[in-house]
C-alpha cells in the first residue's frame, strides 16, 4: 500500500516520490520520508509500478521541483520515468542494479546482511508485511550506459560501497553516461542504503541535492576540501 503525500509543517520547497525496489511495501521508507518532508518538502512513496508512479507524479504541484527517488530496481524506474515526463526535475538513484549485479539465493539472514547494518531497519524488514523475502534473488531490469544516456535531468546516485549484490565500481562505469550527474558512494554502505546505518547523511546529501533543484546555480552549501587543505 503506497504512503499519500506527508505534508510538511513549513512552507513546502519541492515534491519528492519514492519508488520501492523489488518486493517492498511503501512503509518500508517511512522514516526516509518523514525525514524529507521535516526538510520542507511533500513526500509520496510507491510500490514499483511505473503506471501508479505516473498518477502521483500527475497529482504533484506543477510549480515546485519535483524528484523522483528510487532503490533497487526503483531507481531505474525513476531514470525511466525522467526520461520520459517532463514535470521530473530531478532524480535519486539508490542501490542502482547494473549488468554485473548478483542474485541472491541465501536464507533470510543473509539477505538482511545484505541490505542493511541498521539493527532499526532491520526490524523494520522483519515484520510481516514488510516486503516478500527472497525477492534480491529475482529478475530486474539493469540500467547501462546506453539505458542512462537520454536523462537529461541532473541525477544524484547513492550507492553503498559494501553493496555485495551491485558493485559500486560497476555503478560508477555505467552512471558515467549520465550527462548531469553527482555520485556519492558511501563508506561500508550495504545495498538499502536509503535506510543503512549512514541513512541520516545519506538524507543530508539528498536535501542538498533537492536545495539545488530548488536554486539552480548556487554553489554547494557545504564545500569538501582536500585533506589538510586547512590545516596550513
Amino acid at each position: 500500500m503506497d504512503i499519500d503525500w506527508l505534508e510538511p509543517e513549513a512552507t513546502v520547497r519541492g515534491s519528492v516520490i519514492v519508488v520501492a525496489g523489488r518486493g517492498e511495501h511503501a512503509h518500508v521508507y517511512r522514516r526516509f520520508a518523514r525525514r524529507i518532508a521535516f526538510d520542507g518538502y511533500r513526500v509520496a512513496v510507491v510500490e514499483n509500478d511505473p503506471a501508479a508512479t505516473t498518477r502521483v507524479i500527475d497529482d504533484a504541484a506543477t510549480d515546485l521541483p519535483l524528484t523522483v527517488v528510487g532503490s533497487d530496481s526503483g531507481a531505474l524506474t525513476a531514470l525511466d520515468l525522467a526520461a520520459t515526463h517532463p514535470a521530473v526535475s530531478g532524480v535519486v538513484a539508490a542501490g542502482l542494479l547494473v549488468a554485473s549485479a548478483d542474485a541472491f539465493t541465501g536464507e533470510w539472514d543473509g539477505e538482511l546482511e545484505i541490505r542493511s547494518a541498521c539493527p532499526v531497519h532491520r526490524g523494520v524488514l522483519s515484520s510481516a508485511d514488510a516486503l516478500e523475502r527472497g525477492t534480491l534473488g529475482a529478475e530486474a531490469p539493469v540500467a547501462t550506459a546506453d539505458s542512462l544516456n537520454h536523462v537529461q535531468v541532473p541525477v544524484l546516485v547513492v550507492h553503498g560501497g559494501a553493496d555485495a549484490l551491485s558493485p559500486s565500481a560497476d555503478v560508477l562505469a555505467v552512471t558515467s553516461a549520465l550527462p548531469d550527474a553527482r555520485v556519492v558512494v558511501v563508506h561500508e554502505g550495504r545495498h538499502d542504503i536509503l535506510n543503512d546505518v549512514s541513512h541520516r547523511s545519506v538524507a543530508a546529501e539528498i536535501v542538498q541535492f533537492l536545495e539545488r533543484l530548488r536554486l539552480p546555480g548556487i554553489p554547494d552549501i557545504i564545500l569538501r576540501e582536500p585533506a589538510g587543505a586547512l590545516a596550513q
